[in-house]
């Protein structure tokens, strides 16, 4: 008998409303972030996605730039 599933399958891009309640901002902000180069994203035919690191990376560099204020 298989082992049941325990584990979450790992998430490599999120979709634009994943990445903004990650965020915890609006969805069309989160394309204002990626329109200006801030967030970065990848189109997979006519979806655009974002990938998880970069959410991390938006993020790290927020605090970074709080930090150094």
């Amino acid at each position: 008998m298989p082992e049941p599933r325990t584990t979450t399958p790992l998430r490599l891009l999120l979709t634009v409303e994943e990445a903004a309640d990650a965020l915890r901002i609006g969805r069309s902000k989160v394309f204002d972030l990626i329109r200006c180069g801030e967030l970065d994203s990848v189109k997979i035919g006519r979806l655009r996605r974002v990938p998880e690191d970069a959410v991390h990376a938006f993020m790290r560099r927020l605090l970074d730039e709080r930090r150094s204020a």
